[in-house]
């Protein structure tokens, strides 16, 4: 049976049509209101407050922590100055994508590290030999996320950390609400943003000091279908939907390497040992089969498959996540991959998808057809490969 988060108490009395959804075996919100678009606007204009404290989070502490990090993931963790964050994932012996996360280097032989799904097994089986200590904190772990252009200013309000001067990817620790907190500059909806971890002991008051002063940032409490709409229009990638975990299945049919999923760019091959590491090197040599790219849907072919059955063009109300196949010819006779995650942008004006393609069909301005039905009958709807990530604000990083 899923469990409550810290905020439970909070996010339970707000939520007007009690819509919830398992994530990592707790109960998430997916939207507090009847509808998801004005808790999507807040992220876009104010600020949405959302509740992370599903992620898994571990603290990797010791003498050998670095090397333990250098060990799991494919980037080279030598270049994460105390007080920097990264992107990251990590992989099997096989290269293939276990999890993707952030790894936070909080202080002195102190990381932080989060997960999609468990991996402290993983992160202990892979510690032999090093004096590191590893610690499941996910459930004494608090977590927010503050999202959209006014997150800095609110969050200045309750604290006396330099938030002008944290810089994109940064963390640091100090009080937020009168509590002990690390802060990071991170989040998953491609705009300005921080998540705040506490412990679970001071997480309500937490939430009650933002949502005291929320109506002079435009903030609002955001759920699951706000922040998937966000993170698609961001280009980020879901487990369970852009890619499966190799740990989770048994088909290498679906299991991925970074540079399948179009995370080429955090591999470093030159960096010692790590797991996964020559298996990535002959993948570097022989080419991907596959290409993770941004496409946009032709608006008007759609409109054209609505119109035979003398219905008005019909837009995806709320982002779907799932396998939608892709062909090179409009009689849909050489499939060549799959949309994965898709939602009409409600800033952009676009229907956009992210999709995984044959390697030769990822460069931009490619042209082929995502099937799409209408009334139990299959069209094959064009579609153009676009530069991800679809939004890219640049006040995300200033």
């Amino acid at each position: 049976m899923p469990r409550t988060t810290p905020f439970h108490s909070r996010t339970e009395a707000l939520s007007k049509g009690k819509r919830w959804e398992e994530w990592a075996g707790f109960l998430n919100a997916t939207m507090y209101e009847l509808d998801h678009i004005h808790e999507y606007n807040s992220v876009r204009t104010g600020c949405g407050l959302f509740d992370v404290s599903p992620l898994y989070k571990y603290d990797v502490r010791g003498p050998d922590a670095l090397a333990l990090m250098n060990r799991i993931v494919v980037r080279d963790v030598s270049r994460c100055g105390v007080g920097q964050v990264i992107y990251t994932a990590w992989c099997d012996d096989q290269g293939k994508v276990i999890d993707d996360g952030t790894l936070a280097h909080v202080g002195a032989n102190r990381f932080r590290m989060t997960a999609a799904i468990p991996n402290l097994y993983w992160l202990e089986e892979n510690a032999g030999g090093l004096d590191v200590e590893i610690e499941d904190v996910s459930d004494a772990i608090a977590g927010l996320a503050l999202q959209g252009p006014t997150s800095r200013d609110m969050l200045q309000q309750l604290t006396n950390a330099d938030l002008r001067g944290l810089g994109y990817f940064r963390c640091t620790e100090d009080s937020v609400a009168g509590a002990p907190a690390l802060i990071t500059r991170t989040g998953y909806t491609g705009d300005l943003g921080y998540e705040i971890f506490v412990d679970r002991e001071v997480a309500e008051p937490l939430w009650d000091a933002l949502m005291e002063i929320r109506r002079d940032f435009k903030m609002r409490p955001a759920g699951g279908v706000a922040l998937d709409l966000a993170r698609i229009e961001a280009g980020l990638l879901l487990i369970e939907a852009d890619f499966t975990s190799s740990k989770q299945t048994m088909f290498e049919v679906q299991k991925m390497s970074p540079y399948d999923l179009g995370l080429g760019w955090m591999v470093d091959l030159g960096k010692d040992f790590f797991v996964g590491q020559q298996a990535l090197r002959r993948e570097k040599e022989r080419g991907s089969r596959w290409a993770t790219v941004g496409i946009e849907l032709d608006v008007t072919g759609l409109e054209k498959a609505y119109a035979q059955f003398d219905m008005p063009l019909q837009l995806p109300a709320r982002p779907w996540n799932g396998a939608v196949p892709i062909y090179a010819d409009a009689a849909q006779r050489h499939h060549i991959g799959r949309g994965n995650s898709g939602t009409w942008s409600p800033l952009l004006k676009k229907y956009i998808v992210i999709a995984r393609v044959e390697a030769k069909y990822g460069e931009r301005g490619t042209r082929f057809f995502i099937e799409e039905m209408v009334e139990a009958k299959s069209f094959s709807i064009p579609a153009t490969v676009v530069q991800m990530p679809f939004y890219d604000p640049p006040h995300k990083k200033a």
